[in-house]
């Protein structure tokens, strides 16, 4: 029987020898990832339960990211009972202060995620780590608790839909505005739990950074997981991370799919999401000249090297508008340490810009970056829903890190290209 990349990679976690969509399966799982938001929920689960102990203490990544450093008493009470946690069951991938980061960036960096594993996730936006060639998915608190015991989860085989990029990229353009563009096509729920699997010659050029923010969005879509299959550049980016052995899956070529969708990239622009969807996608010369008040640069989506690289591009030598907070968060301690040495943090600080430690506080309205009533600003997140950054009179238009830039120097949502013409 023919299947699909996820299909297989299902099959052999479920030990069977084929799985169709709709199948009902128990798969082992080879991490599970926790933060301090939703790793309480999952302690207090296996409290509530009477098991004190986890499947295997090498196999739960637990990571500080969303409230920390602690921003009030309630989030250091909560990263307490974390770090208590991860103590008391020896944990060897628990990532604090100091050595944290943004988890769906973290966790590739240090060759956690290998291609043909399965990862789950106490967060919707877990499905990142398919860029790897994993099948990689978001549950709740409750799920990850029983994980956490069993070393095991169950799961519905997905539908997959086949995305195939082709054409060539515009300046500018990277992996953000086409899954803005591809939502913006086929809305919030056209993946509704099925399986996004990513291809085409454009992406077989992307690099890594490009196609975690693709995989991290296909949640956006309404997908169970976003995926690609590996490639030179998968190899050629694990080999610096990681000297553990994997096994590589594909798609068959005769495999079904619900549907395969074509786009060829070479007119799409870069893309702005308006308030309160990412399924509001435009190309930014059709957005207007909307003022901001903020501009974030970062989260699991764009807080990679690249990303702030093509930031620096467009802030080097120029400066922020003075009615815009600008706010840059490298994604982990390595990215935040090679900005540095790169002098790409001496850009941003130059051009008025606020450089912030890992978290992923501003993208949920959480902390470094809240809104207040009637703001609008321009992130790179993923996420613009009603109140998703502050106050729910505030507005949270969608870009990548160009528009973001360009957005920051012009005091209104605008393209790099505008500022080449001043």
């Amino acid at each position: 029987m023919a299947m699909t990349i996820t299909e297989k990679i299902l099959a052999d976690h479920a030990n069977k020898k084929e799985v169709a969509p709709g199948d009902l399966v128990n798969a082992r799982v080879d991490m599970i990832l926790a933060n301090d938001i939703t790793a309480p929920f999952a302690i207090k689960q296996m409290e509530a339960i009477g098991s004190c102990e986890v499947f295997d203490p090498d196999k739960i990544v637990i990571v500080q990211d969303h409230f920390t450093p602690n921003k009030d008493i309630a989030s250091a009470q909560q990263c307490k009972l974390v770090r208590e946690f991860a103590r008391s069951h020896r944990l060897t991938k628990y990532y604090d202060v100091g050595t944290m980061g943004i988890e769906h960036a973290l966790l590739p960096e240090k060759g956690l995620v290998l291609p043909g594993e399965l990862l789950i996730g106490g967060d919707s936006h877990t499905c990142t780590h398919g860029a790897l060639g994993a099948f990689a998915t978001g549950m709740g608190s409750t799920d990850i608790a029983a994980a956490m015991i069993l070393g095991e989860t169950w799961l519905k085989v997905p539908e997959t839909l086949k995305f195939s990029y082709s054409g060539h990229l515009k300046k500018w353009i990277t992996g953000k505005d086409l899954i803005l563009f591809t939502i913006g096509q086929i809305g919030v729920d056209g993946a509704s739990y099925k399986a996004m699997e990513v291809t085409g010659d454009v992406i077989t050029s992307l690099p890594m950074s490009g196609r975690f923010t693709m995989c991290n969005m296909a949640i956006e879509a309404g997908a169970k997981n976003g995926i690609i299959a590996p490639d030179e550049i998968t190899r050629n980016y694990l080999k610096e991370r990681t000297g553990r052995t994997y096994r590589t899956y594909e798609s068959d070529p005769d495999a079904d799919y619900s549907d395969i969708i074509e786009i060829d990239v070479s007119e799409v622009e870069l893309q702005v999401a308006l308030p309160h969807l990412p399924e509001n996608s435009k190309p930014v010369s059709e957005v207007g000249k909307i003022e901001i008040d903020q501009v974030v640069i970062g989260s699991c989506t764009n807080g990679r090297l690249d990303d702030l690289r093509q930031a620096g591009e467009i802030l080097r030598g120029r400066q922020v508008s003075p009615r815009v907070r600008t706010i840059i968060v490298p994604a982990t301690q390595e990215t935040y340490r090679q900005a540095v040495a790169e002098g790409l943090v001496d850009i941003f600080i130059c051009a008025g810009v606020a450089v912030s430690t890992p978290t992923c506080g501003p993208c949920c309205g959480g902390h470094m970056g809240v809104l207040a009533e009637g703001e609008k600003a321009v992130s790179t997140t993923n996420r613009n829903f009603k109140g998703r950054m502050g106050h729910p009179d505030s507005e949270v238009y969608l870009s990548g890190p160009a528009v973001a830039a360009a957005s920051a120097v012009l005091g209104r949502i605008g393209s790099p290209e505008e500022l080449e013409r001043m």
